[in-house]
């Protein structure tokens, strides 16, 4: 019974680990990496790495932030991919050890990361905080350690964490000590003593609260890009994407509908076409009666939903709605 018991209470033994190990093995299997030897630390953090076919968007699906797009290819994707390319010039010029997408929420930071993970050719691994927090005391620092030697591993690699201010916010005297040990480790790792500028290990955060984050984690992001509200041209741009595959009435004025949509973000905006997209469905629902039976028919004959107005879009309701 005793040695029962310490098995439960065995950190490394728990049921959460032994799925999180299967999973990283058939992330790796994948990846083609099934013979690269891992510690049980990495093997959990493992779980974690994206693979790019389970993304679908790509750069030419993120609208009206073209600036950042080439910025972050020519200063993030190309130095971490061709190293020797840019060391050649100078040894000045290589991959920021970290970069950091801030802005007001909605504005299309969680999408350029996915975009970043699908089209960088690099590791991508997506940390939350509840990967590498433990209740068991030096299990996080441990576990932190094994996200940084797999990156290594692995590079060039991706750490990607998003709402990175409530995981590395400002330290305060009141912090748990555990979480400030966990702070110095992860810092430590990123770009400490031990660390090299050969590494390309790149940390990737995003927030909508950047004074919240630590001063010395602020420091170690020097690559920074601001992902504001779209202004008319970038508002004209994502409207378009996000109705390129949806019939439009020819008296749809795009431009009346880009003025309309003044202050709204990439999730309003996307909020705003599939609520339009979906009065023309209801608007069938209603003049049929629907029933299961109308609603099959329309199905089995090919039945044609009219196409999006003016009308259809409802600026006003998810504006209050955002606000």
């Amino acid at each position: 019974m005793l040695r029962y018991v310490l098995n439960r209470l065995e950190p490394t033994k728990s049921e959460e680990r032994s799925g999180a190990k299967s999973k990283s093995a058939a992330v790796l299997k994948r990846l083609g990496l099934k013979d690269l030897h891992l510690t049980e630390h990495e093997t959990i953090i493992a779980a974690e790495v994206v693979h790019p076919d389970d993304i679908s968007v790509r750069f030419e699906d993120v609208g009206g932030l073209d600036p950042i797009i080439v910025s972050l290819r020519e200063t993030v994707i190309y130095p971490l991919r061709f190293p020797n390319l840019f060391r050649s010039a100078s040894n000045l010029i290589s991959a920021p050890k970290g970069v950091l997408l801030y802005g007001p929420p909605g504005c299309g930071k969680t999408m350029l990361a996915k975009a970043l993970a699908k089209e960088s050719g690099a590791t991508f691994i997506n940390i939350t905080a509840s990967v590498i927090t433990d209740k068991w005391f030096g299990e996080s620092n441990k576990l932190v350690d094994g996200l940084f030697s797999l990156a290594r591993k692995m590079q060039p690699s991706i750490i990607f964490i998003d709402e990175i201010d409530t995981f590395l916010r400002d330290r305060a005297r009141g912090d748990h000590e555990a979480m400030g040990m966990l702070k110095a480790e992860f810092m430590t790792l990123w770009d400490g003593l031990t660390s090299s500028d050969e590494t390309r290990v790149l940390v990737l955060g995003a927030t909508n609260r950047p004074e919240d984050i630590d001063p010395a984690i602020y420091r170690r992001l020097p690559k920074r890009f601001g992902v504001g509200l779209p202004d008319a041209s970038q508002r004209q741009k994502i409207l378009e994407l996000m109705l390129r595959n949806t019939p439009l009435d020819p008296t749809l004025d795009m431009q009346e509908l880009v003025r309309e949509t003044v202050g709204m973000s990439g999730s309003d905006l996307r909020e705003l076409c599939r609520v339009a997209a979906l009065a023309p469905v209801q608007e069938f629902m209603r003049t049929s009666g629907g029933t299961d039976e109308q609603m099959a028919e329309a199905v089995m004959n090919d039945f044609k939903l009219r196409p999006l107005r003016i009308e259809d879009f409802p600026v006003h309701e998810v504006k209050d709605l955002a606000a």
